[in-house]
């Protein structure tokens, strides 16, 4: 191996970074249908490099989620609609950077919050009576 140098490893990082985009196959997945560059994932669809993944559709850039919804970038997530940038999180919708979070609609950046539409907090019978109307009228349900 010949000796690494800034301009060395500068092309190859290029070179890697080029690649990434180029692989399309799946990986030891189990009855996806229409996805793209994942593995180990189960029963997905029209999703694109999620690892780890079970039953979640049009999603992509996924690791350890189960039955989410044109998500991305979630991490370790559950029955989230519409997500970007969460993690460990589960019955979110429309929601950007959740930690720990669970049932929050519309939020941004909370952490380890529960029963929240647009970062403020609902009681358990106010929020889902709430956003059972607004998933219909935005046509999410």
């Amino acid at each position: 191996m010949s000796e690494l140098t800034a301009k060395s490893f500068e092309a190859r990082l290029r070179e890697l970074v080029a690649g990434f985009g180029r692989e399309r196959s799946n990986e030891s997945c189990v009855e996806c249908e229409r996805c793209t560059a994942c593995a180990h994932s189960t029963f997905c669809r029209d999703s694109e490099r999620l690892v780890r993944c079970h039953f979640c559709v049009r999603s992509a850039l996924c690791t350890d989620c189960s039955h989410c919804r044109g998500s991305k970038g979630l991490i370790a997530c559950q029955h989230c609609v519409d997500c970007e940038g969460c993690s460990t999180s589960s019955y979110l919708v429309r929601c950007v950077s959740l930690t720990g979070s669970t049932y929050c609609f519309g939020c941004v950046g909370l952490s380890q919050r529960d029963f929240h539409i647009l970062n403020e907090p609902y009681g358990r019978r106010d929020y889902f009576a709430l956003t059972k109307r607004l998933a219909q009228e935005l046509r999410i349900a």
